[in-house]
């Protein structure tokens, strides 16, 4: 029963027995009934006016628990001149100016952070209370090659390519740099805060690839520099030094000639490889901008084909073909991405064991070239470094063969890739597009 209908049944009671007792008196007195009817009927017009105004505070905080469970913070009440509910309405007034200014506020908070998150150039993966996916802003989906309906709701070890292995394993507080393809480098944390009194997490990736390719060329250039500078000056000046020796030679007995000789020519052969040896480092330096101009995809592979084709039969690898079978002409240098192409396909016969074989594949729609073999795979920990200058996996390599194929590709702004897949095929990958955000850095 409410509080109303109680103050009815009372009133209503107390009434009754008051016509009661006014109806003995009319056997006794009747001027003393009217009199109390009189009484009776002023009463009840002040207990009339009395439960207005006892009601309307009820009818007030009824009509604003209405308002405040629709979320309507819009309606406000007028003072009525009765000070106790006057006190009421003033207090209701400012509640709901300020729970209006504080949703105007917060509205106002949310939509400024979610443009701020959509126009992040680093990737956002929000994550419910399981560390499932439940949101990620455009630069997460590109870095995932994926739209966010793919990817909600799945758990983080599930994330296409490389990133559910990476991120699934990311410790909570913490964050971790990963180079997934040896080339792209991302910074990734995984943050705490607080939703609705429960704790989530979103995970923030920045990419670092072209500020650490920047340093790292620095670096490196000015250590090829410094070396081919010292390195060159001592070697023209002992082989000056060791061809001076060599007119001392027809002095010397008939004994100690050859040995003389062949000393001499050990000592400048030694000289000329390490200037080669240096060379090559500083080819990797000396890269000249591309002269980009239409060329024959097809026609380069068949002439990089007649090239390596001997190396192929000592080796008994085979060469096998997959060609689109029409290519429009692509952009390029044709020289240096012939010295690429020469390079992917020596290391491809190099990790190719006798009977094995590498497949050259071309799509026409967009441009792309896959270079396969079906050799030694690629290790995790070998991928990560696979691109870095002076690292290599090969007894006597250089490290420089992939730096040079990573610094002609990037001049070229072509997407590229090198790992191997779940099939255990080993796939180096171009794109002829420029349409990648590393591209666009480089640029």
């Amino acid at each position: 029963m409410t509080l109303r209908s109680k103050f009815l049944l009372t009133v209503g009671l107390l009434y009754a027995a008051m016509g009661v007792l006014a109806w003995q008196l009319l056997t006794y007195n009747k001027i003393m009934f009217v009199a109390a009817e009189g009484l009776i009927l002023l009463s009840l017009v002040f207990t009339a006016r009395l439960y207005t105004a006892f009601v309307r505070p009820l009818h007030l905080i009824a009509a604003g628990v209405e308002s405040i469970r629709d979320r309507d913070f819009s309606i406000k009440f007028i003072e009525t001149g009765q000070k106790e509910v006057d006190q009421l309405i003033q207090v209701y007034n400012q509640m709901i100016d300020e729970l209006r200014q504080q949703r105007v506020t917060q509205t106002e908070k949310h939509f400024l952070l979610e443009r701020l998150i959509e126009a992040s150039p680093s990737g956002i993966i929000l994550l419910d209370t399981y560390d499932r996916v439940a949101g990620l802003n455009p630069a997460a989906a590109v870095l995932l090659q994926t739209s966010g309906r793919e990817v909600v709701g799945r758990p983080l070890e599930e994330l296409p390519s490389h990133w559910g292995n990476s991120l699934g394993k990311l410790p909570k507080d913490e964050q971790r740099v990963i180079r997934p393809n040896g080339i792209e480098t991302y910074r990734c944390r995984k943050i705490r805060f607080l939703d609705r009194g429960y704790h989530r997490y979103f995970i923030l990736v920045e990419e670092l690839t072209q500020e650490l390719l920047e340093k790292e060329r620095n670096a490196y250039e000015k250590l090829i520099r410094m070396m081919s500078h010292e390195i060159n000056n001592s070697i023209g000046a002992v082989n000056s030094i060791l061809h001076s020796f060599s007119y001392f030679s027809p002095q010397l007995n008939q004994d100690t000639r050859p040995d003389f000789d062949e000393a001499l020519q050990v000592c400048i052969t030694r000289n000329q490889n390490l200037a080669g040896f240096m060379a090559n480092f500083a080819n990797v330096v000396r890269i000249p901008p591309p002269v980009q101009q239409p060329a024959d995809l097809h026609a380069l592979l068949h002439s990089i084909h007649r090239l390596m084709l001997p190396s192929f039969e000592r080796k008994q690898v085979r060469w096998e073909w997959e060609l689109a079978a029409q290519i429009g002409p692509i952009m390029l240098d044709v020289q240096q991405m012939e010295q690429v192409l020469i390079n992917v396909v020596k290391n491809a016969l190099e990790a190719t064991d006798e009977g094995g074989w590498v497949r050259v594949q071309t799509i026409a729609s967009p441009p792309q070239l896959m270079i396969l073999d079906n050799g030694k795979p690629i290790t995790p920990q070998v991928q990560e470094k696979l691109f870095s200058p002076f690292f290599s996996t090969k007894a006597n390599g250089q490290g420089i063969g992939l730096t040079m194929v990573r610094e002609i590709l990037l001049h070229h702004h072509f997407p590229f890739s090198l790992e191997t897949g779940p099939d255990g095929l080993t796939r180096f990958h171009i794109a002829f597009t420029e349409a990648t955000p590393l591209a666009s850095a480089q640029s």
